[in-house]
C-alpha cells in the first residue's frame, strides 16, 4: 500500500478546525451587552450586581490594568432551538494562549450565586439543556481585566506590574456574545478525532496500530459531509467506535490524573487578584465535578480555601460538600506551596501545623502527602519536618527543570539530613498542567525512569493560574484514554490513592540523599532583598514574641495571644509563597509585602515589649534587665531569660579588666582593631587585609587577598531575569576598592571602623566593629543601590584547604562541596544559607553568619605563591533585574554580617542565632526572670517555647541536634513538672522520636541523633 499518511493527516487538521470544530455551534444569536466598571478596587458582589450599566458592543475596548468591570448579558432562547442544549458563549477578549495570565471572569446569577469561572479554554456558559423557546437569559460577569505581563516576547520591562504606574489605557476588546445551540454529538466527534489524531502521532510509522488508527480516521472524515456536519456527525463516529475500543496492552504504563489548578498565591497579579483567581477556578471545579461523576480535582494550599470561606462564601458551601463527597481532595497539607530553601525551621514546621490543621478542622481530612509541583529545590531539612508533621510522601514537578542534569528518578526515597525518607514522585508527564494530550501522555510513559519495577505515575491535569483548572474536554480525553491501545491508561485517582499504589509495587525504591537542588532560578535567593529581611525578621521577632509571652503567661498570669499569633503566623507563611519569598512578583506584590511586615514587626514588638515588662516588675525599680532570646546564654544572661547581674553595656561599663578594645591608625594607612581575642587589619583602601584569632595566632585571610571586598557583576541571564543567575556572569567582575572616607572610633567597649565607598549611581557605607569579649568582627553594610541589572556580592577569601563547606538549613546544616568535580557539583554555583555557612580544616575553622542574607557561591584556588588553599566565600547581596518589578531593590538596603575565626560548627551556631536576636534592656524591679527551660548541653538547640494550641496551658517546646553528631543533655524547668509527652508538630502525641525522651527527678534526659527533631508537650504538676 502507497504511504498517504501525511496525506491523512494533513486532511484531519484542516477538517478539524475549519468545518468539524465550528460546527459544535451550529447556530447562535447576539446577546445584548452591558457593563460598569468599579472606581477603584474591586466591590462586593451586591454593589456590582446593583451599579447601573451602559450598553456596549463586541468590538469594543474595555478594562484598564487591573481593573474591575461587572458585564451584564441578556438575551432571548429562539422558540427553534426548544429541546437542544443552549450555551451562552462570552469571550472577553482572550488569547487561547494564555489561559491564567490575561483577563478572568466569574459568572453570577441574577440572585448573586456565582455559576463558574470564564477563561481563555472555558468560555461557555450552560443556559439549559434541553431549553424552552422564549426562555430569558440573564447573567452577570465579574471581569478582571488584569494585564498581560509575561507576554509572547517575555521578561520585557514593563510598568504594568503595579496599579500605581500601570496607566489606565484599556487592555481588552470584548470578542464573542452570543447564545448558541451546542451539538454534543460533534463535540464528541472533535474529542474522538483529537484524542485518535495525537495518538496517531506518538505511536510507531511501523506498528499496525498506527495503520489501523489512520484507516478508521479516514473512514471517518469519508463519513463527514463538510456541508453539513451535524446531520453526519454520528455516522463518522460510529467508524472511530472499534479503534477506541481496543484495550491497553497489559505492560502499558498506568497513569493516575488529578484535577488541578497549580494557582500561584501572587505572581504576575497581586495577592487580593489570587483571591478571585481561586473563587473562579473553585467554582468551575465544583460545577465540573457535579457534570462527570468520574472526575476528581485535588487542591493545595489551605489559605486558598481560607480566602474564599472568607470572601466567597457561596463558592466554599460547594467546596465544602464536594470535600465531604469525596470528589475534592485538599492536598499537601501546607498554608501555602512555600519555598523550603529560605523559611527557617520553625516556619518550614509551622507550614505544615497550619496548613494540616485547617484540612483537620475544616474538613476531618488529613492529607499524608506534600503537594509541592513548583517550588525552586528542596533544603535537606525537608524530610524530617514531612514525617514530624504525620505525612509520608512528597510531590514535585519542578527539578524537571534543571538546566544541566537529568534528575535519574522519577519515584525514590529522599533522605534528608537526619536521615529521615520520604517516598517521593516526580511526575514523568513534565507538566503540573497537564492538558491530556497525546503527546503529554505518551512522552509520560517514555519519560518514565523506573520502568522495569514500577508502572505507576501521576498527572496534574488542567489549566493553572486562574486558567480555570480542568475542562470539560480534558475530561472527555481522559475517558477514551481509560483503556486505549497505543496509550498508557488514564484513571482519575486521588494524590493518596496513587502513592498507595506507588509505594506498594515499588517496595525498594532508589535513595537520593541530600538536598533537592533546583539547577535554575538560584538568584531567588537574593532578589527583592527588602522582602527576604521581612521575612527573616518576622520570623526571629514571633519566636520572640511566643517566648515572652508563654513565659509572662505562667509566671504573671498574663493572657496568651493565641489569636493575635496565629494570625501573623498565617500572614508571614503566606509571603513565604514560592513566587513572594523568592522576590520574583510583581512590584505590586514586593511594595506591599514590605508595608505588611513593618506593620507585623509593630504587633510583634507590642506583644514582646508588653510580656518582657510584666516580667520585669514595675519600672520603679529602676533596675535594667537584659533579656536574652537566644537558645544559647551570652553576657552572663541565660537562654530564654533575663538578668541584671553583672551585664556588660553597650558601651562598655561593667566589662572586666583587660578586655578593652583599641583602634590604632596604620603608618601605610587604615587601622588595626583589638580587642585580646581578634586582632583585625583594615588597609588603606578600607579592605580586611588581616584577621587574626590571637589564642592560636592563625590567620583568616589568604595570604594575598582581601576580605570583605565588595564585587559588582553584570547581571543579565538568558530569561527568567528575577529568577535566574546565569554561570557566565562570573566572567565580568569590577572590584569596588575606592574610598571615599576611611575613619575609626574607639570606646571602652568596642572599636570601629567605617568606610565610604561609591560606584556607578550607587553608594555603600560598611561599619566594621570588633566588641569586648567576643571573637566576631561585626560588619554592617548599608547600600543606597541604583544600579540597573548588576549582582553585588562581599567576598571573603579564607586560608582554608577544605573539599566541602557546611550551610545551616532547616534544624541542622548541610554539607556542600568546595570543588567542582563533577556536572553536579559545578551545577550548585549559587546555593543557599540560612544563619551561617562554616568552613573548617581539623582542628580549625571559621564561621560567616548573616542576619538576612540568603545566596551565597563557595570557590577554592590554589595559590602559585606558597601552593596553599583560597577557599572564597562569597555573600550575595543586591541585584537589579527589571522583571517582572523593573524597579527591583532599587534603595536603601542595610545589612549585617559578621566573621568568626577559630570557630566550631556550635560557635556557627550559636552566632548565627545571635546576630538575628538581640539582647533586649528593659527596667524593672525584678532582679531576673529564669528560664521556662534549659537545655545543659549546647548541641542540643531549642527551637521554639510557646503554649499548647489547644489552650490546655501546657508548654510546647522543640528542641533538636544542631552540630551533626548524637548528644545527650538535659531539659529542665523552672516549674515542677508532671510529664513530657513526645508530639508531633501538630502537638499531637507520636511515638515517631527515634532518640531517647525520659523523665526522671523533675526533668527530661534527652538523647539525640544527629540533627534529630523533638517536639515536647510538657505538663506542670498542680
Amino acid at each position: 500500500m502507497h504511504d498517504d499518511r501525511t496525506l491523512v493527516e494533513s486532511r484531519l487538521k484542516r477538517v478539524l478546525e475549519e468545518r468539524i470544530r465550528p460546527a459544535v455551534y451550529p447556530e447562535s444569536v447576539p446577546l445584548e451587552v452591558g457593563i460598569w466598571t468599579a472606581p477603584g478596587e474591586p466591590v462586593p458582589v451586591a454593589e456590582g450586581l446593583a451599579a447601573p450599566r451602559t450598553p456596549i458592543a463586541v468590538g469594543d475596548s474595555w478594562g484598564a490594568p487591573w481593573g474591575t468591570s461587572w458585564i451584564t448579558v441578556t438575551g432571548t432562547v429562539p422558540e427553534a432551538w426548544a429541546g437542544r442544549t443552549v450555551e451562552a458563549l462570552i469571550d472577553l477578549g482572550f488569547d487561547a494562549n494564555m489561559p491564567g495570565f490575561q483577563c478572568e471572569g466569574l459568572v453570577y446569577r441574577p440572585d448573586g450565586s456565582p455559576v463558574k469561572g470564564l477563561n481563555p479554554q472555558n468560555q461557555w456558559v450552560r443556559i439549559a439543556s434541553p431549553a424552552a423557546g422564549g426562555e430569558q437569559v440573564l447573567l452577570h460577569v465579574e471581569a478582571a481585566s488584569n494585564p498581560v505581563i509575561l507576554d509572547y516576547h517575555p521578561f520585557l520591562p514593563t510598568e504594568l506590574g503595579d496599579k500605581e504606574t500601570a496607566g489606565d489605557r484599556p487592555q481588552y476588546r470584548l470578542a464573542r456574545m452570543d447564545l448558541a445551540v451546542f451539538d454534543e454529538t460533534v463535540w464528541q466527534l472533535v474529542m474522538d478525532l483529537e484524542v485518535l489524531g495525537e495518538l496517531m502521532a506518538e505511536l510507531p510509522v511501523e506498528g499496525a496500530r498506527r495503520w489501523e488508527v489512520l484507516r478508521a480516521v479516514e473512514r471517518a472524515l469519508d463519513a463527514v459531509d463538510l456541508q453539513d456536519v451535524n446531520a453526519t456527525a454520528a455516522r463518522a463516529r460510529s467508524h472511530l467506535a472499534g479503534v477506541l475500543a481496543a484495550p491497553a496492552v497489559p505492560s502499558a504504563h498506568r497513569i493516575s490524573a488529578i484535577g488541578h489548578a497549580h494557582i500561584d498565591s501572587a505572581w504576575l497579579w497581586p495577592l487580593r487578584e489570587t483571591v478571585r483567581k481561586v473563587a473562579r477556578t473553585t467554582a468551575n471545579m465544583t460545577a465540573l465535578l457535579e457534570d462527570e461523576p468520574d472526575f476528581l480535582y485535588t487542591m493545595s494550599q489551605a489559605q486558598q480555601f481560607a480566602w474564599i470561606k472568607e470572601h466567597r462564601p457561596e463558592v466554599y458551601a460547594r467546596v465544602r460538600k464536594a470535600v465531604a463527597e469525596g470528589r475534592f481532595v485538599p492536598a499537601g497539607g501546607m498554608w501555602v506551596e512555600s519555598d523550603t530553601n529560605m523559611p527557617s525551621s520553625e516556619a518550614m514546621a509551622r507550614q505544615f501545623v497550619h496548613g494540616k490543621r485547617f484540612f483537620l478542622d475544616e474538613f476531618g481530612v488529613e492529607n499524608h502527602e506534600a503537594w509541592l509541583p513548583d517550588t525552586f529545590g528542596f533544603a535537606g531539612g525537608l524530610p524530617q519536618i514531612i514525617r514530624n508533621a504525620g505525612s509520608r510522601w512528597l510531590l514535585t514537578q519542578k527539578i524537571s527543570w534543571s538546566q544541566v542534569n537529568r534528575f535519574p528518578h522519577h519515584t525514590f526515597l529522599w533522605e534528608g539530613i537526619d536521615g529521615t525518607r520520604i517516598f517521593t514522585h516526580f511526575p514523568p508527564v513534565d507538566t503540573y498542567n497537564c492538558s491530556m494530550k497525546g503527546s503529554e501522555i505518551a512522552h509520560a510513559a517514555r519519560n518514565f525512569k523506573d520502568k522495569g519495577v514500577a508502572r505507576h505515575s501521576l498527572a496534574p491535569t488542567g489549566w493553572g493560574d486562574g486558567g480555570g483548572g480542568t475542562t470539560r474536554e480534558m475530561v472527555a480525553k481522559a475517558a477514551r484514554m481509560r483503556d486505549l491501545e497505543g496509550s498508557a491508561t488514564v484513571r482519575w485517582e486521588k494524590p493518596a490513592e496513587f502513592f498507595a499504589k506507588a509505594e506498594a509495587e515499588y517496595p525498594n525504591p532508589p535513595v537520593w540523599v541530600g538536598e533537592l537542588y533546583l539547577e535554575l532560578h538560584r538568584a531567588t535567593l537574593t532578589s527583592q532583598a527588602k522582602t527576604k529581611q521581612g521575612n527573616r525578621r518576622s520570623e526571629n521577632l514571633l519566636r520572640e514574641a511566643e517566648l515572652w509571652c508563654a513565659t509572662a503567661a505562667l509566671r504573671t498570669g498574663a493572657g496568651y495571644p493565641y489569636e493575635q499569633l496565629d494570625r501573623i503566623w498565617k500572614t508571614v507563611l503566606l509571603h513565604q509563597f514560592h513566587d513572594i519569598l523568592p522576590g520574583s512578583s510583581i512590584a505590586w506584590v514586593h511594595r506591599e509585602a514590605e508595608a505588611t511586615y513593618a506593620a507585623l514587626a509593630g504587633e510583634l514588638e507590642e506583644l514582646i515589649g508588653a510580656a518582657q515588662r510584666a516580667l520585669a516588675g514595675q519600672a520603679s525599680g529602676g533596675r535594667e534587665l537584659v533579656f536574652n532570646a537566644a537558645p544559647h546564654a551570652r553576657s552572663a544572661v541565660p537562654a530564654g531569660g533575663a538578668s541584671a547581674a553583672a551585664v556588660y553595656g553597650p558601651d562598655g561599663t561593667d566589662r572586666p579588666a583587660g578586655t578593652d578594645c583599641t583602634a590604632v591608625e596604620r603608618p601605610e594607612g587604615g587601622f588595626t582593631l583589638r580587642n585580646g581575642l581578634v586582632e583585625v587589619v583594615v588597609d588603606a583602601d578600607g579592605l580586611v587585609a588581616s584577621v587574626v584569632e590571637v589564642a592560636s595566632g592563625r590567620e583568616t585571610v589568604a595570604p594575598g587577598s582581601r576580605a570583605n571586598l565588595l564585587q559588582l557583576h553584570p547581571d543579565f541571564p538568558n530569561m527568567w531575569d528575577a529568577w535566574d543567575v546565569d554561570q557566565f556572569y562570573r566572567n565580568t567582575v569590577t572590584d569596588l576598592t575606592g574610598v571615599d572616607s576611611l575613619t575609626a572610633s574607639c570606646t571602652a567597649g568596642r572599636a570601629s571602623v567605617r568606610i565610604a565607598r561609591s560606584f556607578g549611581s550607587s553608594t555603600v557605607v560598611q561599619t566594621l566593629t570588633l566588641r569586648a569579649g567576643e571573637q566576631r568582627l561585626d560588619i554592617d553594610t548599608e547600600v543606597d543601590w541604583h544600579e540597573t541589572e548588576k549582582f553585588l556580592k562581599a567576598a571573603f577569601p579564607l586560608d582554608l584547604h577544605t573539599e566541602r563547606y557546611a550551610a545551616e538549613t532547616q534544624f541542622g546544616h548541610l554539607h556542600r562541596p568546595t570543588h567542582t568535580n563533577t556536572s553536579w557539583d559545578a551545577a550548585k554555583f549559587e546555593a543557599c544559607n540560612h544563619r551561617f555557612v562554616h568552613l573548617e580544616e581539623p582542628g580549625w575553622g571559621v564561621a560567616l553568619v548573616t542576619a538576612s542574607t540568603y545566596g551565597h557561591d563557595v570557590t577554592r584556588t590554589v595559590r602559585d605563591e606558597d601552593g596553599g588553599t583560597t577557599t572564597t566565600v562569597r555573600f550575595s547581596l543586591l541585584r537589579a533585574p527589571r522583571f517582572p518589578d523593573p524597579e527591583t531593590d532599587q534603595g536603601l538596603h542595610r545589612f549585617r554580617h559578621a566573621l568568626v575565626p577559630g570557630a566550631t560548627i556550635g560557635d556557627a551556631v550559636r552566632e548565627g542565632y545571635r546576630i538575628g536576636l538581640p539582647e533586649r534592656r528593659v527596667t524593672g524591679s525584678a532582679e531576673r526572670v529564669a528560664p521556662l527551660v534549659a537545655v545543659d548541653e549546647d548541641a542540643i538547640v531549642v527551637s521554639a517555647v510557646k503554649l499548647a494550641d489547644d489552650r490546655s496551658g501546657d508548654l510546647i517546646v522543640r528542641v533538636y541536634e544542631a552540630g551533626g553528631g548524637r548528644a545527650r543533655g538535659r531539659l529542665t524547668t523552672s516549674f515542677p513538672l508532671a510529664d513530657a509527652v513526645p508530639c508531633d508538630l501538630l502537638e499531637r502525641p507520636w511515638d515517631g522520636t527515634r532518640g531517647e525522651v525520659a523523665v526522671e527527678d523533675g526533668s527530661v534526659r534527652l538523647a539525640l541523633r544527629p540533627f534529630e527533631l523533638v517536639t515536647l508537650r510538657l505538663r506542670a504538676a498542680e
